[in-house]
C-alpha cells in the first residue's frame, strides 16, 4: 500500500472531524483567489495547498518535472506527466503536511503563502475535457428501467451482461460543482396526444453517478486491457448526468439520448486519485454468463464509496432522498475503458467516461427520481412538507460520497447544482 494511504498518518494542518479531506486523501483541483490566478491545489481539511508556491519555494527540487504545470487553468498537463510523477508528487505533499514534519510546518512565511482557506478561494472544472463518454453499467438501475418502460420479466435487453452499454455525450456542457443552469426546453408528446408539444420538460431529474478521468492517452488503433486499464486512470470524481424524462422518451429511438441530456451535467471540483481509492477496493459482481476474453478481469476492482442524494428547496433546508454506494456498479472502470478501446478508440488526457446512473437493490437506494417515485407515482415528501415526483425550478441537488475504512473518511466534497426557471 502506498505509504501515503497509512491511516495512521495524522497532519499539523487542522482537518476537523468527519472531513472528507484528510492527509490520506490529498485530491486535486483548480482554484483561484483575489490575488492568485487559476492553478493547481491540493485540498487539505479546510484548507488549499497552492502547489505553484509549494514549487517555487523549492519543496518538490527533488522530483524531476517542469513545475510550470502547476500554474495552468486545468490539470491536464500535470496529468499527463504520467502515474510515476504524480504519484511522487501527492506522496511528497504527504510528506510535507504530516505532523512529524517541520520543513514546511516550521517555516511561517512559506506556510501562509502555500495555504489558502477554501472559503476564499473559487473552484474550478479541473480539467479540459475532450470527449465524454456516460454508460449504462448499474444492473438494478437497469433492471428498474427495464421495468418500467418494458417487460417486468424480462427487465434487461440481451446485450446488457455482455457489453458495457454505453453512448457518447457532449463534453462543453459539463460544469463544475456549485452552480445553476436553466430548465431545458424541447419537444415531448402525451401519451393521448397525436403531435408533439414544445416547452419546458415537467420530468426534470437527476442521475446520481461517478466519472473517471483519462491520465494517459493512447494512439488510434490502440486497445486498452483491464490488466491495464488503472495505469490510464487519474482518479474519480462525483457526477450528476441531469436529464429531462420526458423529452429523452420521445427522442431516444432509435439514435439513444440527444438533448434530453446534453444541456448540463456537473462533476464536482476535487478529483480524488486512484491512489488514494485503493484500500476501498472490494470484490464485484459475479458475472454470469461469463463475460469474452478481453473484458475478463482479476483482483478487487469495485470500489466502496458511499453515495448520498439530497434535495434542497430555495431557502429551506434539504432532504435526503437516496443512499447508494459504488460497489453495487456491474461493470468495473477497467472493464468500461477496455471495452471503449477494444475497437482502436483513442484516449486523450483529460476525457471523462461516466458509471451511469448507480442505483442499489433496494428502495432508498435508487439513484434517479424516476425510480425513488417509480415514474411519478409515489411522490417523495420533503422536510418543509412538500412533495417531489421530479425536481421543481429553484431546488438545487447535492451528491456527496465517501470511502470509510480503518477511521479513515475519503471524499469527494459536493456536486451540486440548482436549477433556474427556463430561459424565456
Amino acid at each position: 500500500m502506498i505509504k501515503a494511504n497509512d491511516p495512521k498518518l495524522r497532519s499539523w494542518v487542522n482537518v476537523p472531524e468527519g472531513s472528507d479531506f484528510p492527509i490520506q486523501n490529498l485530491p486535486f483541483g483548480i482554484f483561484s483567489t483575489s490575488n492568485r490566478s487559476e492553478r493547481v491545489g491540493i485540498a487539505i481539511g479546510e484548507q488549499i495547498l497552492d502547489l505553484v508556491a509549494v514549487a517555487e519555494f523549492g519543496y518538490f527540487d527533488a522530483i524531476r518535472f517542469d513545475k510550470k504545470v502547476f500554474n495552468q487553468p486545468t490539470l491536464n498537463n500535470f496529468i499527463a506527466l504520467g502515474k510515476e510523477i504524480t504519484t511522487s508528487v501527492r506522496n511528497r505533499v504527504s510528506e510535507l503536511l504530516e505532523e512529524k514534519t517541520k520543513a514546511l510546518q516550521g517555516q511561517a512565511g512559506a506556510r501562509e503563502k502555500c495555504l489558502v482557506k477554501m472559503k476564499d478561494a473559487q473552484l474550478h472544472l479541473p480539467v479540459h475535457i475532450g470527449d465524454y463518454t456516460d454508460f449504462y453499467s448499474s444492473i438494478d438501475h437497469a433492471t428498474n428501467m427495464g421495468k418500467m418502460f418494458r417487460d417486468p420479466e424480462n427487465a434487461l435487453l440481451p446485450n446488457w451482461k455482455h457489453i458495457p452499454v454505453g453512448y457518447h455525450g457532449r463534453a462543453s456542457s459539463i460544469v463544475v460543482s456549485g452552480g445553476s443552469f436553466f430548465r431545458p426546453k424541447g419537444q415531448t408528446k402525451a401519451p393521448d396526444a397525436n403531435v408533439p408539444s414544445f416547452g419546458p420538460t415537467k420530468s426534470l431529474d437527476f442521475e446520481l453517478e461517478t466519472a473517471f478521468i483519462i491520465g494517459k492517452s493512447t494512439q488510434m488503433g490502440d486497445s486498452i486491457s483491464t490488466e491495464k486499464a488503472d495505469d490510464f486512470i487519474f482518479g474519480m470524481v462525483l457526477f450528476n448526468d441531469w436529464s429531462a424524462r420526458d423529452i429523452q422518451a420521445w427522442e431516444y429511438v432509435p439514435l439513444g439520448p440527444f438533448l434530453a441530456k446534453n444541456f448540463c451535467s456537473v462533476i464536482s471540483a476535487w478529483i480524488v486519485t486512484l491512489d488514494a481509492l485503493e484500500p476501498f477496493r472490494v470484490p464485484g459482481y459475479k458475472q454470469e454468463p461469463t463475460v469474452l476474453p478481453y473484458l475478463e478481469y482479476s483482483g478487487e476492482k469495485n470500489i466502496a464509496i458511499h453515495l448520498e442524494v439530497s434535495i434542497c428547496p430555495e431557502k429551506k433546508s434539504e432532504t435526503i432522498v437516496s443512499r447508494s454506494d459504488y460497489k453495487y456498479m456491474y461493470w468495473t472502470m477497467e472493464q468500461q475503458l477496455a471495452h471503449h478501446t477494444v475497437n482502436g478508440c483513442n484516449m486523450n488526457v483529460g476525457d471523462m467516461l461516466a458509471s451511469g446512473t448507480i442505483s442499489g437493490p433496494e428502495e432508498g437506494s435508487y439513484g434517479s427520481m424516476m425510480e425513488i417515485t417509480w415514474r411519478g407515482t409515489k411522490p417523495v415528501k420533503m422536510s418543509d412538507g412538500s412533495e417531489r415526483k421530479f425536481i421543481n425550478d429553484n431546488d438545487s441537488v447535492i451528491i456527496r460520497g465517501w470511502a470509510e475504512k480503518d477511521g479513515v473518511r475519503v471524499g469527494f466534497g459536493e456536486c451540486s447544482s440548482k436549477v433556474l426557471a427556463a430561459k424565456e
